[in-house]
């Protein structure tokens, strides 16, 4: 126990002491590459019995980090993350299992406050675009897969929200998200699609150059 503690209390200070060697960046003009992971799920706000269970996906891209003096940026983004939904249930006395995949772009604009140059918060509204859709059916030794055509009843453009915060230290960042969508993903109504809105949690590791 007295090594664990030992160790503990160690990888503490040299952590903080790269912490506070580090440069302070929170003025500069920077580009940097992330990647990570999205857990995303679906709500449907009208409808209490569309239920779902979330899924992984992947999230990545780049982003730009635009000072506004010490403590105030602007740092837009451009990310390509996999969202969507998953369920199983039994039908016809068969078991079967539902999983939605979407890819989106995503063009979030987020305001960032800096406090201090390892910790940021950032929150501002996103774009999105739906690129692609991939739903996989099956049930018992029957396995199926469609790709989605998209007609005007489904909508490809949605705006949402994006908040979370950055963790700094040196050239690299930690940026957990929290995110949702503001508009339903069923366009003028008439579709037969599952009406609902997306929302997700993501993490990623990021370079800054």
């Amino acid at each position: 126990m007295k090594k664990v503690t030992t160790m503990l209390i160690a990888c503490i200070s040299i952590f903080g002491m790269n912490l506070n060697a580090q440069e302070d960046y929170r003025g500069n003009l920077k580009f940097g590459l992330k990647a990570g992971a999205n857990y995303s799920n679906v709500w449907d706000e009208r409808d209490n019995d569309f239920e779902a269970n979330g899924k992984p996906g992947f999230a990545g891209g780049a982003f730009l980090h635009i000072p506004i003096g010490k403590f105030l940026g602007v740092q837009p983004e451009v990310l390509f993350a996999q969202k969507g939904f998953q369920g199983s249930g039994v039908m016809l006395g068969e078991n079967y299992s539902f999983k939605r995949t979407t890819n989106y772009l995503d063009v979030p604009i987020l305001f960032t406050f800096k406090p201090f140059p390892v910790f940021s918060i950032v929150a501002g509204p996103q774009y999105s675009f739906l690129m692609s859709q991939e739903d996989n059916f099956t049930s018992g030794t029957m396995s199926e897969t469609q790709f989605r055509d998209y007609d005007t009843n489904i909508r490809r453009n949605t705006l949402g929200a994006v908040v979370g915060f950055d963790v700094n230290v040196n050239h690299f960042v930690v940026s957990p998200r929290a995110g949702w969508d503001f508009l339903a993903n069923h366009g003028d109504g008439s579709s037969s699609a599952p009406r609902y809105k997306n929302q997700w949690l993501q993490l990623t590791l990021g370079y800054r150059f």
